[in-house]
């Protein structure tokens, strides 16, 4: 069975997710974030970027995941499992927001994987949502890059590795970071590329 390549990207920066809201990626990409991106596309006579080789670009439906493809040079398909989590009631408003109104329901989210306080998609859930989507992948033998949200990259890792859930809390996924995954038969593993330089890693950044 032919392997899958996979480089899940975090979409670049929006003046939501600069403050810490839900659903950030809903916004547009800034004007920090925008720069950022098009300092990546593909330059010079191999056009292949920072990302490698790829066939085919998939984005969550939100505008900051399919603005972040365009720039760094990829022509995006929509696809509706690398969505965000549905914050419900509290899309839109910040952590300390949420924190300073309903102290108890955040820290319900943020202890319970199968809560969902404020309405909408429990952390568990967007695992089983993504998770599934993950495993569609494997033997396919592609060169996929998946443009999405930093919550989706986090519980992707979580699937891929077979760690428990809320082990995405420990984990974190900055605007523009590059995780590489390989899939092989019916599990993945975290790729960590050639190093270019000391200290290199295989969570990579677009900076």
């Amino acid at each position: 069975m032919t392997a899958t390549s996979l480089r899940l990207v975090a979409h670049a920066h929006t003046a939501a997710l600069r403050r810490a809201a839900f659903g950030a990626g809903d916004d547009n990409v800034d004007e920090g974030g925008l720069t950022a991106a098009l300092a990546h596309a593909p330059a010079g006579p191999d056009r292949r970027g920072p990302l490698g080789r790829i066939d085919a670009c998939l984005t969550s439906p939100a505008p900051a995941a399919v603005q972040t493809a365009h720039a760094i040079g990829l022509r995006p398909t929509a696809e509706a499992a690398l969505a965000d989590c549905d914050y419900g009631r509290w899309a839109g408003r910040s952590v300390r927001e949420v924190g300073d109104r309903q102290p108890d329901a955040l820290r319900e989210w943020l202890a319970a994987p199968e809560a969902a306080p404020h309405g909408g998609e429990s952390l568990a859930a967007l695992r089983d949502r993504v998770g599934g989507w993950l495993d569609s992948q494997l033997g396919r033998g592609t060169r996929i890059a998946a443009v999405t949200h930093p919550m989706v990259i986090r519980v992707a890792i979580t699937h891929a590795l077979g760690l428990p859930v809320a082990a995405a809390w420990r984990l974190d996924v900055a605007p523009l970071a590059v995780i590489r995954l390989s899939g092989h038969g019916s599990r993945w593993q975290l790729q960590f590329p050639t190093p270019r330089h000391p200290g290199a890693t295989g969570v990579a950044a677009l900076r």
